[in-house]
Parts: C-alpha cells; sequence; structure tokens
C-alpha cells in the first residue's frame, strides 16, 4: 500500500519526500518523534454548529445527541472532536470510529509513538475571499480537496469510467460545486499543463493554477488545532502524545499524507455492495408486495408474509403450536423413551414458542435432548430453573 510522505525536521523544513510502501517505511516510523496522518477529505466530515457554553468534557458527552440529526450514521459509530470556535460558529470534526482505530493499529504495529491526525482539508493553503482547491492523484482515481475558508472543507472521490477523463470530470466537479468565486487550483507539477488545456472560456480567469508541493501542506498544518486522535480516548493507544497540537506542530518531524483512497478502496466498495444488496432486497420486497409502505427490514418481513400465506392455506408454520409439540414428542420420546409424565409438570405455548415446566428434582439428559431437538430444527434456552423454552429454528 503506497504512501505519500514527507520528513520535516524542527524548523519545519522537508529534508525528504516521495511515495513508500508502509511497510518499508518502519525504521522512519519508529525513529520519528511524532508522526502525524492527514486524513483524506473525503472520509471525514466538518460541521459547523452552534453549540452552547459547555465544559470540554460536557461537549464531548452532548455532541452524539447535537449531530444525531445531521450524521447519516450513527453518532456512536465516529469520532467527533470540537474544533475552534469562529464567528459565533463551533468547527466539529467527524470520523468513522472503526477505520481510525485501523490507522492506529497499523501505524503502532509499524512503531509509532506519538501519533496524530489531522483533516486534510485544513491543511490547505487558504487565502481570504478565494476557495482553494488541490486535486491529488491516487494511480486511476482522483481526490479533489475544497477548503471553502479557514474553517470548512469537504473532498470529494472522483471515480472516472475512463482514466484519460479524469482530469476532466474532476474539473467539471470542481466548477459545479464552486460556481462563481474564484479558485486557487493546486496540483501536481506535472499535472498543471493539462489542466491548463483543459479550462474553458470564462474559466481562465477565475481559476488559477498551481503546483502543489508538500511546503505548502506542511505550513498550513501548522496553524491546525483540531486533532482527531484526541476522540478515541483508550483506544488511540498508551504510546499517544495528547498535548496540545500547537505546542506539538514543533517537535514533528515526520508528517504523512494518508491516501485514503488507497489505504480505504476496498472499504468504500464493500459499503457501496451492501447499500446495493439492500436496495436489491427492498425493491424485491416491492415487487412482490407493492402495497407495503413501511419496509424496516425486507428479509424479515418476507418471512413472516410467507408464514402469514402458509397458515392462510392451511399449512401449518414451524412456530405453530402443532408443529412444535409434535417435533418436541419425537425428540423427547428419541431420548427419554417416553417417560414424559415423570419429568414434565406441564406445557405452555407463548410468543410462538413451547415453555415446558418440569417436576421438582428433575434432571432430564439436557445436551441429549439438545441434540435432538437441533436434528429437527428447534432451538432450547433456559428460562429459569426448571423452565425451558422450544421454539423453531427455521
Amino acid at each position: 500500500m503506497d504512501c505519500a510522505y514527507a520528513l520535516v525536521n524542527d524548523g519545519g523544513g522537508i529534508q525528504r519526500e516521495g511515495t513508500s510502501v508502509l511497510a518499508d517505511m518502519r525504521a522512519v516510523i519508529a525513529q520519528s518523534q511524532r508522526v502525524t496522518l492527514l486524513l483524506a477529505a473525503s472520509d471525514v466530515t466538518l460541521l459547523r454548529i452552534r453549540v452552547p457554553p459547555l465544559s470540554a468534557a460536557r461537549l464531548r458527552t452532548a455532541l452524539p445527541n447535537m449531530l444525531e440529526e445531521k450524521l447519516m450514521t450513527d453518532p456512536a459509530e465516529c469520532v467527533i472532536v470540537a474544533g475552534a470556535t469562529a464567528d459565533g460558529l463551533r468547527t466539529v470534526a467527524v470520523v468513522q470510529r472503526a477505520w481510525l482505530e485501523r490507522l492506529v493499529h497499523l501505524f503502532s504495529g509499524l512503531g509509532a509513538s506519538h501519533l496524530s491526525a489531522i483533516p486534510a482539508q485544513l491543511c490547505v493553503p487558504h487565502q481570504t475571499g478565494v476557495v482553494s482547491a488541490v486535486i491529488l492523484e491516487h494511480a486511476a482515481d482522483l481526490e479533489l480537496v475544497i477548503r471553502l475558508n479557514e474553517q470548512d472543507g469537504f473532498g470529494i472521490a472522483v471515480l472516472p469510467d475512463q482514466a484519460v477523463s479524469a482530469l476532466q470530470e474532476t474539473l467539471q466537479t470542481l466548477c459545479a460545486v464552486v460556481p462563481q468565486a474564484p479558485i486557487a487550483l493546486y496540483l501536481t507539477p506535472s499535472s498543471v499543463p493539462a489542466c491548463q488545456a483543459l479550462l474553458e472560456d470564462g474559466q481562465h480567469d477565475r481559476i488559477t493554477l498551481f503546483a502543489d508541493n508538500w511546503l505548502r501542506w506542511v505550513t498550513a498544518a501548522r496553524g491546525v488545532t483540531l486533532n482527531l486522535m484526541s476522540g478515541l480516548g483508550a483506544a488511540g493507544g498508551s504510546g499517544l502524545n495528547w498535548q496540545p497540537w500547537r505546542w506539538a506542530i514543533g517537535l514533528a518531524v515526520v508528517a504523512l499524507l494518508v491516501n485514503v483512497t488507497a489505504l480505504n478502496v476496498e472499504w468504500l466498495r464493500m459499503k457501496r455492495e451492501a447499500n446495493g444488496l439492500q436496495g436489491s432486497m427492498i425493491q424485491t420486497y416491492k415487487t412482490a408486495y407493492p402495497k407495503e409502505t413501511a419496509i424496516i427490514d425486507p428479509v424479515v418481513q418476507m418471512r413472516q408474509k410467507i408464514a402469514a400465506a402458509q397458515r392462510a392455506s392451511g399449512q401449518a408454520a414451524p412456530d405453530d403450536f402443532t408443529s412444535l409439540l409434535a417435533a418436541f414428542s419425537e425428540a423427547w420420546n428419541s431420548v427419554m423413551q417416553g417417560g414424559q409424565s415423570l419429568v414434565i409438570a406441564g406445557i405452555e405455548y407463548h410468543d410462538r414458542g413451547l415453555l415446558i415446566k418440569l417436576k421438582p428434582d428433575a434432571q432430564p439428559p439436557l445436551d441429549q435432548i439438545k441434540a435432538a431437538l437441533a436434528q429437527r430444527q428447534l432451538s432450547l434456552s433456559q428460562q429459569n430453573a426448571g423452565v425451558w423454552q422450544i421454539r423453531s429454528s427455521k
């Protein structure tokens, strides 16, 4: 897995830069005083919200509830960190917890002792009245990083159908997102001529092209105080340095640009596949039952519909009383050779399951009965002493 990186000295100068496989950087990472990850803008959401005057601890507790309606995922699955306040609004950064923990585990395994993580969109050079944008290249895919102002920015992963049209599609996306404001666009030096040729009439005056370099990122990162590692708590590892970022930036000797598109391609594609599968199941359910409006779990609802249709046609469902009792009797007789009256005190039917009440001091062979029930697709659980619950496993 390739990763763009820069080695930075105490004064902020670039000692070395390039692209390398993370596994080959173990020695450099282990010897560094600090490793700073620039998290891809497409994976970090920045929100600007009004917050009441709360202490840091109380604000940390209140933020998930305050952002619940603004997020498309469960806030409990996210790391949420509050940043600076400007114009009465607080900047809040949100990132997937599982993914950030994967990065912590990965870099800790490579020997990183002090780990920080900041949003890449806040490391883009910013000019007042100008929207700054960076086009980052990751093999055939591109990422568009946009910084709208000092406190706000976002990223868009561009996955073109054809590699030759990737840069043109990215420019079209940029112009659609920022239709009027002047733009300072940073690209790799080799891409500047190609991008200049793709600019349409009227765009030359609005879009100014610059050759991107690591020094711009390092300089802009000095002013970033928002460290997403502070939101992990104990999960961040005991080796993490929790000093404020402004003080810690003076000790930084390594800055790593984490290419989230490269690190996370499989993660994103699996998520898209899961969404597609869920959509297919919902569409199948709607086709079978077009009058249904509330679809929460199509698989469970489909099973319920099929069971209801079977009962309506006179066919006994696996969790009907007669089906459960017949299967239980077969399993019991195969183990006990009869003898219900010596052990069983009563049988009741509740919530699509049998409740078997045993006589006091009765000790039937539980493991053997469970095995016999499993052969008949039944499950046994003990509600309390002397009471079994039998349910269908189908």
